[in-house]
């Protein structure tokens, strides 16, 4: 898997300083533990300390940072991209080949395409459709009427209940759960009876649900995740939650249900809101933010309840002076 530096360049769309473009490396790794076959990159210049000791065989930098170095680089327009180009270069989506563990359970109704491969002691449902080139790990369980697109990886013991879909080259992480039933009960004056949970989770291409992360199914239609979104570990989407293309949402936000999340939004981890809501295209919401009502498109809001993020930092600035400003009114007698 070793890559010459030229084509590395070539690869990253960047240009070679100071090295020999035949100089083959290995691997990518951090500046501090890199070695000579080794990349590295360099995204922010508070590390410059490390980029001047570190001993890689190149770094991906800014193609406008360290204008005057002589260490060897590649000058990007992004160095995290490059590294995320470079570093699938070296860990590649694993080809499957048909492997079926025999222990594996598949419903004589299901149709798997040749070359989709099954782990030890995974279920599959009748009339499940699997497409080519994907892996379907050990444990999982895929259920009865699924629809699963072509080269996604679902790592073991994720859950894919009855007649949801999935699109092309989804990955759900390991203890993922999409399609559990929505959590919707009616009061009968004696008891909470349960509303059946009639819908579909949908997962359009290139999504990614992180470990034990839920996605309830509608209750009567879908709940949709769009194109390319990207959610984190243990994150919780109740039942007929939309969430637009590219999203993406950190560790442990919480959506309630019916809740319309617009396109390239950002959540930072623990942010949870209120059901039937709308939050426009391009919001970010800062970590721990509480949003009980819709937000308008492409601002930036934190706090609970969440309000405008350049509001929330006055906020937070006077907040630890308040003790003082009430001694001072009381010793006024401004009580």
């Amino acid at each position: 898997m070793g890559i010459r530096l030229s084509a590395v360049a070539e690869l990253v769309d960047g240009k070679l300083h100071h090295a020999d473009s035949d100089l083959e490396i290995t691997g990518v790794q951090t500046l501090e533990g890199a070695e000579a076959a080794h990349a590295s990159f360099l995204t922010h210049k508070k590390y410059s300390h490390s980029f001047e000791k570190s001993k890689a065989g190149v770094v991906l930098i800014d193609e406008r940072s360290f204008p005057d170095t002589t260490r060897p680089v590649i000058r990007v327009a992004e160095p995290y991209l490059a590294f995320a180009l470079l570093q699938r270069h070296f860990y590649p989506h694993k080809k499957t080949s048909g492997q079926r563990h025999p222990s594996a359970e598949i419903a004589p109704s299901a149709v798997l395409a040749e070359d989709v491969d099954v782990g030890a002691m995974a279920v599959i449902g009748a009339h499940a459709r699997i497409a080519s080139g994907t892996l379907i790990g050990a444990g999982c369980v895929i259920g009865d009427g699924v629809d699963v697109g072509e080269g996604c990886l679902l790592h073991a013991k994720a859950v894919v209940c009855d007649a949801c879909v999935l699109g092309d080259r989804v990955i759900l992480q390991s203890g993922a759960v999409i399609g559990s039933d929505g959590f919707g009960y009616a009061w009968s004056g004696r008891e909470h009876l349960k509303i059946p949970q009639i819908g579909r989770v949908v997962l359009q291409n290139d999504v990614e649900i992180g470990a034990n992360t839920c996605i309830d199914r509608g209750a009567i239609g879908d709940t949709l995740i769009g194109q390319g979104v990207k959610l984190d570990n243990l994150i919780q989407i109740a039942h007929n939650v939309q969430i637009g293309a590219f999203s993406v949402m950190a560790s442990q936000v919480g959506i309630s249900g019916s809740t319309t999340v617009g396109s390239g939004c950002q959540f930072g981890g623990q942010v949870g809101t209120a059901g039937h809501i709308h939050i426009g295209d391009g919001c970010k919401i800062a970590a721990k933010s509480g949003v009980p009502n819709d937000l308008d498109a492409g601002g930036t809001y934190a706090g609970i309840p969440v309000m405008p993020h350049r509001v929330w930092l006055k906020l937070a600035a006077i907040l630890p002076r308040l003790p003082g400003l009430w001694k001072r009114l009381s010793a006024l007698g401004m009580k």
